[in-house]
């Protein structure tokens, strides 16, 4: 059998028409999606991207491999210490290594390593092409490379082929001849004005005076990305731009379809469609960014064509993007590794069953550090560093009533927000007791990124905006009518501006 991965950076769920959009993004994932099963309920455990493919490849929760951030000691794994072998986890006991083993010859189309010096995403990998621009790149790099890999390759038997599109990511950069298809489509209609002019009252970075995270400027080179978006125009800019780059990327996996059916292995090729994190599109007052512990940011798109498989099936079950380690062990007659928080759901790909999780839990460390658990149609979110935005430390949301995250009922509701905290706290305390038996280092990361001052994206030190930047970001939410936010974290961050201005960080 051959198993292609198509890896979307940021692409949300429900921007696919087989998630019910109304815009038509996805024709070909959603012919994919007919013949296959449909995920609802699928998530990344840690976001955003350097957790998120960590976890993914690793089979474990960030929690356990430490990789919980975008920079300071939390985007580095865990030292395995004295029992590391002459190989480590990742290569050992990672899913590319088992798959390896199940005598699968493995090839990845990333920069992603690169990007993040991530290199132990490459582990177990037998071919990796980089292609070059550190994820910068369009589709029009990556797809002559996937081209030619699938008319060396599709043919053969027992390969896996990861493939990694990153146009519906930031800055959105589809080619300039690359026609709007959507430019008389609506917007979705839970963006009303009254959304737009909440969000602009906002503060936070990538929040809608600054999308380019601490500032509103337009790059000339991305003229279909907008520096602020504060009125429906612009905002519409920002919506037709990353669904532009979604549809840019279907029509590449049309392409590869017609590949594999041109060489006769359609039928007989596993495909499996997700990405690595959703996105804020102005949900908690976020645009173009996946900054948050919520169903926007952590829910993935999960759709998997098996030859021979179910088709036509929604699975409403919870599960991460790791469980698919486990379960293509399953598929492949291999052997799970202990070491794996996964657990498989072979059966809803073979027989559509409805098999999965109850609940999940899920994080970022990244631009917030706040950590999350979805049960039910409940999202309870508790929050130990707001990354500038003034998160309150508890939230509730109801999914089904208001899957945009509009209205916080945790004051509404204690008494979820207690069963909330009691489903993290159980949680916690089972990633920390296999910690103890298993890891040298026992130190949950979350609270090493909040000792080092802050989230990378939102640090007091070593990341952005540092201490200097805040005042430099204060002042310009003054600017942009925002005064009463400005003070707000003035004054909860002056014990910390205090701190470490003054302090080296160990």
């Amino acid at each position: 059998m051959r198993i292609l991965y198509i890896d979307i950076d940021s692409q949300r769920p429900d921007h696919l028409g087989c998630y019910g959009y109304h815009r038509n993004t996805s024709p070909n994932i959603d012919q994919i999606a007919n013949e296959g099963v449909v995920f609802d309920r699928c998530y990344t455990p840690d976001a955003p991207c350097l957790p998120s493919r960590t976890a993914f490849y690793s089979g474990r929760f960030g929690i356990q491999t430490g990789v919980v951030g975008h920079g300071g000691s939390a985007a580095q794994p865990k030292t395995e210490g004295p029992t590391r072998g002459f190989r480590d986890h990742f290569d050992f006991q990672g899913l590319g290594g088992q798959l390896q083993k199940c005598g699968y010859h493995t090839a990845m189309i990333s920069p992603f390593g690169q990007r993040h010096a991530a290199w132990h995403f490459y582990a177990g990998f037998n071919e990796i092409h980089n292609t070059g621009m550190g994820g910068m790149e369009s589709a029009e790099v990556v797809q002559p490379v996937v081209d030619k890999w699938m008319s060396d390759n599709s043919s053969k038997d027992n390969w896996y082929l990861h493939i990694n599109y990153w146009d519906p990511h930031t800055p959105y950069r589809t080619p300039s001849d690359y026609e709007n298809p959507f430019k008389d489509d609506p917007l979705p209609d839970w963006l009303t004005d009254e959304v737009i002019e909440k969000n602009n009252q906002r503060v936070g970075p990538h929040g809608s005076h600054e999308v380019g995270m601490y500032h509103g400027n337009e790059d000339p080179k991305f003229p279909k990305h907008p520096g602020k978006v504060t009125d429906r125009a612009s905002v519409r800019r920002m919506i037709d731009g990353y669904d532009m780059g979604v549809r840019y990327v279907d029509d590449q996996i049309g392409k590869i379809v017609s590949d594999l059916k041109s060489a006769g292995v359609y039928d007989e090729t596993m495909i499996v469609i997700s990405a690595d994190h959703g996105e804020n599109l102005g949900e908690w007052g976020l645009y173009g960014e996946h900054g948050t512990a919520d169903d926007i940011t952590c829910r993935v798109p999960l759709i998997i064509k098996y030859p021979g498989g179910a088709q036509g099936i929604r699975n409403s079950k919870f599960h991460y993007n790791l469980d698919l380690a486990p379960t293509l062990m399953d598929l492949l007659g291999g052997k799970k590794q202990e070491i794996w928080d996964g657990e498989s759901y072979a059966p809803a790909i073979t027989e559509g069953s409805d098999v999965g999780r109850e609940e999940v839990t899920i994080s970022q460390c990244c631009h917030v550090c706040q950590r999350s658990v979805r049960w039910g149609q409940w999202l309870y979110t508790r929050t130990y560093h707001d990354g500038f935005h003034l998160f309150p430390q508890e939230m509730l949301h109801d999914l089904e009533a208001d899957p945009h995250e509009q209205n916080n009922l945790a004051e509404d509701h204690p008494e979820l927000c207690r069963e909330g905290q009691w489903r993290l706290s159980r949680w916690h305390d089972a990633q920390m007791q296999q910690m103890a038996l298993n890891s040298s280092d026992v130190v949950d990361p979350l609270w090493t990124v909040v000792r080092e001052g802050g989230p990378f994206h939102a640090s007091l030190t070593y990341g952005q905006p540092k201490c200097e930047g805040f005042e430099v970001y204060m002042n310009y939410l003054e600017e942009t009518g925002r005064k009463e936010g400005a003070d707000q974290l003035r004054e909860k961050y002056a014990d910390q501006l205090e701190h470490f201005s003054n302090k080296k960080v160990f």
